[in-house]
């Protein structure tokens, strides 16, 4: 099971797309974050779910909201894939460790190597607001976290 509703979010660093350190707790006191957990880039599933982020940017990423998409492959891997499918948030490469903060947040599936699909909506005080997790070939209904992006944002 992934960190419930309630948790504080474990802090981190990782290199995004740009070869970038992120910090999570940067954005505390500033920003909530929705983070999104993907197996692989340049997969199916994964590819249209982050598509429904980037063709609805304004939904997920604005003043108050911060979106962190985390994967183990690399920030090389990453780099071809957001400019490829034009994505402009942040790719964050969980890669060495391997898996470190996916299994942080216990989303990760220690027999195949990789993330699970968790998605986290973290508040700007570090606690997280809404949690959930699908298994690889299970795909996500974006519109819950556009829904509690906007109880978090309205509150």
């Amino acid at each position: 099971m992934p960190l419930a509703v309630g948790d504080l979010a474990p802090d981190f660093t990782l290199r995004d797309q740009n070869n970038e350190e992120v910090t999570l707790s940067q954005f505390r006191g500033e920003k909530a974050v929705l983070m999104i957990f993907y197996p692989f880039a340049f997969t199916g599933i994964c590819t249209n779910e982050l598509g429904v982020v980037r063709d609805d940017m304004a939904s997920f990423q604005n003043d108050d909201v911060e979106v962190l998409t985390l994967s183990v492959d690399s920030s090389y891997s990453h780099k071809i894939f957001a400019e490829r499918e034009g994505f402009e948030f942040q790719l964050l490469a969980d890669f060495w460790p391997h898996g470190a903060v996916a299994q942080a947040f216990d989303v990760f599936n220690t027999e195949a190597g990789m993330a699970n699909r968790g998605t986290f909506l973290i508040d700007k005080e570090g606690i997280i607001r809404f949690a959930e997790m699908n298994s690889p070939g299970q795909g996500r209904d974006a519109n819950a976290w556009r829904e509690a992006i906007q109880q978090l944002t309205a509150a």
